[in-house]
């Protein structure tokens, strides 16, 4: 019963990670629809810029609570950064190109992104644990977690109920719909397209960042590390399906809760099982759980 319970608390506590870093993708591609490859090494980014300043802000002796507000601010300084470096010098120079010439433009990104991220942070990993220790354990049930995973989780309920008030109830997200159902009449309505674009690209790029510079202080920040988030990150996005904030929700609680069943109970089959659940979604509706019926112009 311990083992079952510490399973589907891992699967919550991953699924809000995952969901996180997700939640960035889809925005990106309901607004641009761009499979963005280079998605996680923005995350990576966002970790890289936390541990940064996270040993800056210790160094100095200052309130271990603070490292919180820090983690924000590198994941707003990355994910603007790389976020517009990345949409104003490279993608809209390829606006309106073949999805598939996108993807492979994001995928040369990615390349690119990871030889960048060596050459300022170098090949050696980065350690900044301290605000994992900094707000002790919580006892659920008979097992004990470090609080900062809850924070975690708080971060990822913050993070998409934020998103889903701005584009539901705010003058601005109702723009932003009408931008990603059909840009063509937003544009004749006035509306600047290109402005909207950018804005999503660089929210989503933070969000990414976001996510990054959470899990930092868990792991050993290393390079390669934005590769591994790669294969969860799409397989809840395209669970879910593509462009839906409700299916990223759905598809990063499947995916959260496979894998942790599986590492708990069969950890041989922890990456197949991810896909094996994504083959079986798409074998019943290949356009993913939430994904409604796009129209096709001719």
């Amino acid at each position: 019963m311990n083992a079952f319970l510490g399973a589907i608390i891992d699967g919550i506590l991953y699924s809000a990670w995952l969901f996180i870093i997700a939640v960035g993708l889809t925005l990106i591609y309901g607004v641009m629809k761009i499979l963005n490859m280079a998605h996680g090494t923005f995350y990576a980014i966002g970790a890289y810029m936390s541990v940064t300043l996270l040993g800056w802000w210790f160094a100095q002796g200052l309130p271990p609570a603070g490292s919180i507000p820090v983690m924000i601010v590198a994941a707003l300084i990355a994910g603007t950064i790389v976020g517009l470096v990345v949409e104003r010098g490279v993608l809209r120079f390829f606006t309106g190109r073949d999805p598939i010439v996108l993807l492979l433009v994001t995928y040369a990104l990615f390349l690119i992104l990871e030889d960048v991220v060596k050459l300022i942070w170098g090949v050696d990993p980065w350690i900044a644990s301290d605000p994992v220790w900094t707000f002790g354990n919580v006892y659920l049930g008979p097992l004990v977690y470090p609080t900062y995973n809850l924070i975690i989780v708080v971060v990822a309920i913050v993070s998409g109920g934020f998103l889903t008030w701005f584009l539901q109830f705010t003058a601005k997200g109702k723009m932003l719909r009408a931008v990603i159902h059909d840009p063509e009449v937003s544009q004749a309505m006035g509306i600047n397209v290109s402005r909207w674009k950018v804005s999503a690209f660089v929210a989503g790029s933070i969000l990414a960042a976001l996510g990054g510079a959470f899990t930092a202080p868990t792991i050993s920040v290393a390079p390669g590390m934005g590769v591994e988030v790669v294969v969860m990150m799409f397989a809840a996005v395209v669970i879910g399906g593509l462009g839906s904030i409700p299916g990223t929700i759905v598809g990063a609680l499947i995916v959260g809760f496979v894998r942790s069943l599986a590492v708990h109970y069969w950890p041989e089959v922890e990456v197949f099982s991810i896909y094996a659940v994504m083959a079986i979604v798409l074998a019943m509706r290949p356009q993913g759980l939430f994904s409604g019926v796009e129209l096709r112009k001719i």
